[in-house]
C-alpha cells in the first residue's frame, strides 16, 4: 500500500457510515481550507443515474476540441483513485498526480481534524483545493448519490447543470419511486442557470421540469426542446438555435446519442454559437472507459477464445441492462455472433431485472463474485436466476476461473464477451486485462 492508499483507507474512518447525504459537513471543512470553491473556473454539474459519466466525456472532448483547459470530477474510480481528478492543461487534461493528490489529501485531513466527515465529502473538498489551486476554462462536475444532498451542490452559480436518465437506484437513500428520485436529482438545478433535462420516463420529466421552473431556471427538455436523430449513418441534432448534422459518437450503443445530445444541448445553451467543429471532433475523441469498452489486447483478450469480441460496461441496474441488451442486439444485427454474458453484481442491486433483457439473447451466463465487495450477489443464485429465465448459466468461484471456463467452451464460432452488472467487476477485469486509465 502506498502513502495516499494509506491516507484514503484512514480517511474512510472519519465517519461510521459509507454514504450519509449532508451539505454542512463539506461546507465546514470549504470553510476551514478558505473556501476553494469559489475560486473554480465556470461549472456545468451534471447529476442522474446513467450516463452521467458519458456525457461528461462529450463535453470535456467538446470544450477540449474548442483549446479549452476543462477540469473534471467523477466518481468512483475503476483502478486508482487519481481517476476521479483531472486537471486541465494545454492540449488536454492529465490525471493528478500522485504528489499533488497526498497534498490535498493531507491539507484536508488537517483542515477537518477529527470533526466527522464521509469519504466522499472529504475528497471532494480535496478536488475543489486542487482545482483551486491550478488555472482552467471550465470545471466538469458530477454528482456522487442523488443531488440535493450530494457534496458537489455547495456549488451556487453554475454555468449550467444536466440531468441524465434517471432510473430505479440507491432507494435506501434516494427513495423507491421515480418521481422520489427525481427530486433529489434535481436539487443541483439553480437559479438563471440553464436546466438540460436529458431523454427521461415521463414520470421523471415532469418533477425535473417542475422543480427547474420553481428555482427560476431556463429549462431545455429532449424530445421537446431538442431532438437527435439519425440519417444516413450520421448523427441529427436540431434545437431552437438550428439543425447540426454530426457524425455518430465514437462510445457504443444508442443510448449515447442520447447523452452526446445533452452534452450539445448544455453547449448550446450556455453558447449559442459554440462551434459545431469542435463538436464534431468531440464526438469522434470522446473517451470513457468500462463503458461498452472493446477490448483489442492484453491478457483477458489472449485467455478468451480465439477471435472474441470482449465488451466491458459497468452497467448495473434494470436501465443499464436495458440499454446493454439493445447494444448487443445491435451488435448481433450487424455481425452474427453467440453471445456469452460474464455477470456480477451487488446485492444492492436488482440482478433479476438486468438478466431479463437478456432472455433470447445470450447464449449463456457466467456468474462471479464481485471481488472486494463483500455484498455481492453469491454466483450460484445469479446462475439460478438465470437459469429460471431460460438462459443457459454456470457459476464461477473467481472472475479468472470465469475465463477459463469460456476459454474451454466449444462455440460455433467465435463468441462476443460482455462483462457487466457491476463497475467494481469492470474495475476487475481492466486488472486482469492489465489495462491502464490515463
Amino acid at each position: 500500500m502506498d502513502q495516499h492508499d494509506a491516507m484514503l483507507s484512514r480517511l474512510l474512518d472519519l465517519h461510521p457510515k459509507k454514504i450519509d447525504l449532508s451539505l454542512g459537513r463539506t461546507e465546514r471543512l470549504l470553510e476551514a481550507l478558505g473556501r476553494p470553491d469559489l475560486a473554480l473556473p465556470p461549472t456545468i454539474h451534471v447529476a442522474g443515474t446513467n450516463g452521467k459519466g458519458s456525457t461528461l466525456a462529450f463535453l470535456r472532448a467538446m470544450l477540449e476540441a474548442r483549446g479549452a483547459r476543462v477540469h473534471v470530477y467523477t466518481s468512483p474510480h475503476l483502478l486508482r483513485f487519481n481517476e476521479r481528478i483531472r486537471l486541465g492543461s494545454e492540449g488536454g487534461g492529465r490525471l493528478v498526480d500522485d504528489a499533488a493528490l497526498q497534498d490535498a489529501l493531507e491539507t484536508c485531513e488537517r483542515a477537518n481534524g477529527q470533526q466527522s466527515i464521509t469519504f466522499f465529502e472529504i475528497t471532494t473538498a480535496a478536488a475543489f483545493l486542487l482545482f483551486s489551486r491550478t488555472q482552467a476554462d471550465w470545471l466538469l462536475l458530477e454528482t456522487g448519490l442523488g443531488g440535493r444532498y450530494d457534496a458537489t451542490n455547495v456549488i451556487k452559480a453554475p454555468k449550467a447543470t444536466v440531468v441524465t436518465s434517471i432510473s430505479l437506484d440507491h432507494p435506501e437513500f434516494l427513495g423507491e419511486t421515480i418521481e422520489k428520485i427525481a427530486m433529489e436529482k434535481a436539487g443541483i438545478f439553480k437559479p438563471g442557470a440553464p436546466a438540460i433535462i436529458g431523454f427521461q420516463r415521463e414520470a421523471a420529466r415532469d418533477v425535473l421540469e417542475r422543480q427547474a421552473r420553481r428555482v427560476g431556471a431556463p429549462v431545455a427538455i429532449a424530445g421537446e426542446d431538442f431532438h437527435i436523430y439519425e440519417e444516413s449513418g450520421r448523427l441529427v441534432f436540431e434545437d431552437a438555435h438550428g439543425l447540426l448534422d454530426l457524425p455518430a459518437p465514437r462510445l457504443q450503443g444508442r443510448h449515447q446519442h442520447e447523452n452526446a445530445a445533452a452534452a450539445i444541448a448544455a453547449l448550446r445553451a450556455i453558447d449559442p454559437d459554440f462551434p459545431s467543429k469542435a463538436m464534431e471532433s468531440g464526438l469522434l475523441k470522446a473517451e470513457w472507459p468500462a463503458r461498452l469498452q472493446r477490448l483489442s489486447r492484453g491478457r483477458l483478450v489472449d485467455a478468451a477464445p480465439a477471435g472474441a469480441e470482449i465488451w466491458i460496461d459497468g452497467g448495473h441496474n434494470e436501465d443499464g441492462g436495458r440499454v446493454l441488451a439493445e447494444a448487443m442486439a445491435e451488435f448481433e444485427e450487424r455481425e452474427s455472433r453467440p453471445l456469452a454474458l460474464v455477470c456480477g453484481a451487488q446485492t444492492t442491486k436488482d440482478v433479476r431485472a438486468m438478466l431479463r433483457h437478456f432472455v433470447g439473447l445470450a447464449r449463456e451466463v457466467i456468474a462471479v463474485p464481485v471481488e472486494g465487495e463483500h455484498k455481492c450477489w453469491p454466483p450460484e443464485e445469479v446462475a439460478a436466476a438465470a437459469q429460471a429465465m431460460g438462459i443457459s448459466a454456470r457459476s464461477a468461484p473467481s472472475f479468472e476461473r470465469a475465463v477459463e471456463m469460456l476459454a474451454a467452451t466449444s462455440f460455433e464460432r467465435s463468441p462476443r464477451v460482455l462483462i457487466a452488472g457491476s463497475l467494481y467487476l469492470a474495475a476487475c477485469a481492466l486488472a486482469f486485462n492489465g489495462s491502464r486509465i490515463e
